[in-house]
């Protein structure tokens, strides 16, 4: 499985997401500089990384949702190809509006980092069926900007879809119901705060955040085989 690793200017968790493929999947992984392709149909899974692309101007993700490479992402998410986007990369996706919602300040305006416990509320995605309905699980989050809100149609929507993928279990920043993690409809586009690839080895402190990546490659697999 090939893994592109979209890097924008003030990307700052590219590395932590290439190792978590490269090294703790063993699988291969590339660094794509935003500018440099305008493609990515030879890429197996996109990974948008967190960090502060354009120093957050306007809105977190805000001016990235409007590059180039953010329309070849929309191309990818059509075809099915899936998609990952973590804390910035997920701000990145619902600015380009890949997934419904808005991210706002934390409730307390302050940045948090510390590993924080979610529930696992949909194990039937293409990114979670190695883990446990209902699991809870310990990943790191990193943000200033992690409230997540909808208004209550989509609310309800995201709800009979089945979307709302992690909740926390005690939540650090007034997302609405809890919300840490959504999917799209069509179930390959998954948007999140916390950071699974800071979470692969032990010696991180969870290894919770593997079973994330394993599941993207098991599905794959399964996917690559039965259409090859």
């Amino acid at each position: 499985m090939k893994f592109a690793v979209i890097v924008f200017p003030g990307s700052n968790c590219d590395r932590d997401m290439y190792h978590a493929a490269k090294d703790a999947l063993g699988q291969e992984a590339e660094l794509v500089w935003y500018q440099d392709a305008t493609t990515l149909e030879n890429y197996d899974a996109i990974l948008l990384p967190g960090g502060f692309s354009y120093g957050d101007y306007l809105r977190c993700g805000a001016i990235a949702s409007t590059s180039a490479m953010v329309k070849e992402l929309r191309v990818q998410a059509e075809k099915g190809t899936p998609i990952l986007g973590v804390c910035n990369g997920f701000q990145i996706l619902l600015e380009a509006g890949l997934l419904p919602g808005a991210l706002l300040r934390n409730k307390n305006l302050k940045f948090m980092c510390h590993h924080e416990g979610l529930i696992v509320k949909n194990n039937r995605t293409l990114f979670t069926t190695d883990y446990e309905q209902e699991e809870e699980i310990s990943i790191p989050i990193a943000h200033g900007e992690g409230n997540y809100f909808c208004d209550p149609q989509t609310l309800e929507q995201l709800k009979a879809n089945n979307q709302i993928v992690f909740t926390y279990s005690n939540n650090p920043n007034g997302s609405i119901e809890d919300i840490a993690g959504i999917i799209n409809e069509q179930g390959n586009v998954l948007g999140m705060m916390p950071h699974p690839e800071r979470a692969t080895e032990d010696i991180l402190g969870s290894a919770d955040g593997l079973k994330l990546f394993t599941s993207m490659l098991k599905n794959w697999r399964e996917s690559y085989v039965a259409g090859a």
